[in-house]
C-alpha cells in the first residue's frame, strides 16, 4: 500500500540516502520502521506522563490519544508531502492501526501499573 512507502523514506533520510529512490535498501526499511515504532514508544511515555496513575484512569484515554494522533496526521500536510492519496482505504487502515495502538497502550499501561503496585506491596 502506498501509505507504507513513507517508512523506507524515513529510513533513507536518517541514513543520509536520497529520499526518493526507485527501491530502498533493507537498512532503509528497517531503520524507517524502527523510527516509526520509536515514535509510538515516545507517545506512550507522554501518555503515562499525562495520565499519572494508570490504575485510576480509564484505558480509553490512550485510544483518544491514538485517534488524536491520527487526526492530526490527516489534517497536516503529511499525506500531500508524501504523495499519499487520502482515500477511504488509507484512512481506514491508518485509523485501525492507531486504534490498535491506543487499545494496546491503554490496557498494557493499566495492567503494568496494577502489577507494579502489587509487587511493591501497595494494594
Amino acid at each position: 500500500m502506498s501509505l507504507f512507502k513513507v517508512f523506507p523514506r524515513f529510513g533513507a533520510m536518517i541514513l543520509g540516502e536520497p529520499v526518493e529512490q526507485p527501491t530502498y535498501s533493507l537498512a532503509a526499511h528497517l531503520v524507517g520502521w524502527v523510527y516509526h515504532f520509536s515514535n509510538g514508544v515516545t507517545f506512550g511515555v507522554m501518555y503515562v506522563a499525562m495520565i499519572g496513575d494508570a490504575r485510576r484512569r480509564s484505558w480509553l484515554w490512550a485510544v483518544l490519544l491514538a485517534t488524536g494522533l491520527e487526526l492530526a496526521m490527516l489534517l497536516t500536510p503529511y499525506p500531500q508531502f508524501f504523495a499519499i492519496p487520502l482515500t477511504a482505504l488509507f484512512v481506514t487502515v491508518t485509523l485501525t492501526a492507531h486504534l490498535v495502538f491506543g487499545v494496546a497502550l491503554g490496557l498494557l499501561t493499566k495492567w503494568w501499573a496494577v502489577r507494579w503496585k502489587l509487587a511493591a506491596g501497595n494494594p
